[in-house]
């Protein structure tokens, strides 16, 4: 049996306020504006309320990465929401072919956008349902052997993957139905947050190569930082931080 664990009102504005103040430190210690990083909320293994209450606090932006879930919880919150109420989804997690047609009608950014056959599939999905989906291009930059993405670690020294890469995205940037607008990175879990630099500076490097080849395109979102490493990735560019533990706790406890 899966248990939530429900926090108070308060409790919860209190750990968006912290948060939202460690992202403005990160932003003025390195010169940016804390109104260029969007706060997603990750809502995944949460119930309904917990969403709802996060609304009432001031969130607007909620990331998912189970299909199914997601879109149970949608209908829910939505259905409990006024109609003046404007929130954004987003599918943060792995997509499998077979489920992506789930993704099309609900959300309003996809970060895991992260091969050539996922967004062959999410294109044709697209157009048969007179969509244009808003995406990000899922990057492996650290070179984790389980970490989803375009293999990527290195990209700058190996003319070959480099070449395959630049390859993918400019079929990807002429598919239908699809509109790119940046990347999206998982770093290593690592004891020292500063430990994960490198990947989110790799990332921000990949993108700025990318602006310059492909400049028609808008790159400008780095979907970059969790919990534990958000205000290095917003230190080195993150346009949006993907924050579960510290808003809402632990995604939930068990029960035999």
């Amino acid at each position: 049996m899966v248990e939530h664990a429900l926090i108070d009102q308060e409790t919860l504005a209190a750990r968006i306020a912290d948060v939202k103040a460690r992202i403005a430190e990160a932003c003025r210690a390195s010169g940016r504006s804390p109104e260029n990083v969007r706060l997603v909320a990750v809502s995944k293994t949460h119930p309904a309320e917990m969403v709802l209450a996060a609304v009432a606090a001031g969130l607007t932006d909620f990331g998912e990465n189970r299909p199914e879930e997601a879109v149970a919880k949608i209908a829910e919150v939505d259905a409990r929401l006024s109609d003046d109420a404007d929130i954004r989804w987003h599918m943060i997690g792995h997509i499998q072919s077979r489920k992506a047609r789930l993704v099309v009608r609900r959300f309003s950014l996809i970060h895991s956008v992260d091969s050539l056959k996922l967004a062959d599939k999410l294109s044709r999905l697209a157009v048969q349902h007179d969509r244009v989906l808003d995406v990000l291009l899922e990057m492996n930059v650290s070179g984790e052997e389980t970490k989803s993405g375009w293999q990527a670690h290195g990209w700058d020294k190996n003319a070959t993957l480099r070449e395959s890469l630049w390859n993918d995205i400019q079929s990807i940037l002429l598919l239908p139905g699809l509109r790119v607008h940046g990347l999206m990175t998982m770093a290593p879990i690592v004891p020292d947050p500063e430990m994960a630099r490198p990947t989110f500076m790799a990332l921000r490097l990949l993108r700025d190569a990318l602006q310059s080849d492909f400049p028609d395109v808008s790159w400008r979102e780095l979907s970059m930082g969790m919990t534990d490493d958000y205000p290095v990735a917003v230190s080195e560019g993150a346009t949006i931080v993907r924050i579960g533990r510290a808003i809402f706790g632990p995604r939930e406890t068990r029960q035999e």
